[in-house]
């Protein structure tokens, strides 16, 4: 063994005291498998929750709702420990036995969670969710660059907008679009109805520009459009960066929408999900998580905790007068007549 020397020995010491400052991090208990959309956190968020209690988090994603399901069906409700996910399709998961039951004592801060968001039709004696945010579907538009006043789903098949119109690529919220304008329910299980809804839509396909999911106030910013159809995560976003943007409610009436955390079934780390849940219902958490994200915020404790100019974007404005309405499951028949419509459309649309 080599001896060690008094400057050696002294540097080994300094070295050791700089090591031992600053925090440090729990000790490891394992993993947290955390299954949602892509981007969902603040990594700060996910970072100090591994600090805190030493789970580390292991983050996956899926493009949609049904590619979840499917995977979490394959892995009779194993594999993941959290999943965050749209309310219909946690209804689906439920009926087929894939998500644990929770024991609410476990869960210190469910009391932070904002009765609004709870009691729903997926979920209505919230015996198995926690919600993480909701949405409406929302117009925006530019008024410096449409000559006319959108007031709902109607004026967006004006000619004025012929080339200019931005709608998310979401089917149900599209076809429910038109169903709205023809004083229908997002939810009709008629047939004759969904597909003269689609001819409603077939008449909009002049106006449309873009159809996608992602980023669609960075196209209504450029100037790309100068009106779309976005989720409410999109709404807060383009609004922060231009005020001037007009935000509308459509009168026919909005489809309103949760996002909710579950622990699946067979979670292989349940301690490690129902730390997690507890941690993101921390009234300093969810405002992170909130002004990261930009859907409503459904945890009541932190809302006055949420910066100024986020405070509009909180939640549906306190005038608004109009109906929602949630968009929910139905029959094979009806989803069908659904998908074809949606096909046409998107067709005539050159997209």
């Amino acid at each position: 063994m080599k001896k060690i020397t008094a400057l050696a020995l002294c540097l080994c010491l300094v070295l050791g005291l700089f090591a031992g400052c600053g925090a440090q991090p729990a000790e490891t208990k394992g993993e947290l498998n955390l299954y949602t959309w892509e981007g969902m956190f603040p990594q700060e968020v996910l970072d100090a929750f591994t600090q805190e209690t030493g789970y580390k988090v292991n983050y996956s994603s899926f493009d949609t709702d049904e590619t979840m399901l499917a995977k979490l069906e394959a892995a009779k409700g194993g594999d993941y420990d959290v999943v965050i996910a749209d309310d219909y399709i946690i209804e689906t998961a439920i009926a087929e036995g894939l998500v644990t039951e929770l024991d609410k004592s476990k869960i210190s801060n469910i009391g932070n969670v904002n009765p609004i968001y709870q009691g729903q039709f997926f979920d209505p004696e919230d015996a198995y969710t926690v919600p993480y945010g909701a949405g409406v579907q929302t117009i925006v538009y530019d008024p410096s660059a449409v000559d006319i006043e959108i007031n709902g789903y109607a004026d967006l098949w004006d000619a004025a907008l012929q080339d200019s119109l931005a709608v998310v690529a979401n089917y149900r919220v599209i076809d429910g679009m038109a169903l709205k304008v023809l004083g229908e329910s997002y939810n009709t299980e008629d047939i004759a109805t969904i597909e003269k809804a689609g001819e409603k839509l077939m008449e909009l396909a002049p106006n449309i520009r873009l159809i996608k999911d992602d980023n669609v106030q960075d196209d209504l910013l450029s100037g790309e459009v100068s009106a779309a159809v976005m989720y409410t995560s999109q709404v807060t976003l383009a609004c922060l960066a231009n005020p001037d943007l007009k935000v509308v409610y459509p009168s026919e009436g909005i489809g309103f929408g949760i996002m909710a955390q579950f622990i699946p079934a067979n979670a292989p780390n349940k301690d490690a999900a129902y730390a997690f849940i507890d941690y993101i219902l921390r009234p300093e958490v969810s405002k992170q998580c909130y002004e990261h994200l930009g859907y409503y915020c459904t945890n009541k404790a932190a809302d006055e905790l949420i910066e100024e100019e986020y405070q509009p974007f909180l939640t549906l404005p306190e005038d608004f007068s109009g109906e929602t309405e949630m968009i929910q499951n139905v029959s094979a028949e009806a989803e069908e007549a659904h998908v074809q419509i949606w096909t046409q459309f998107k067709s005539a649309c050159g997209q």
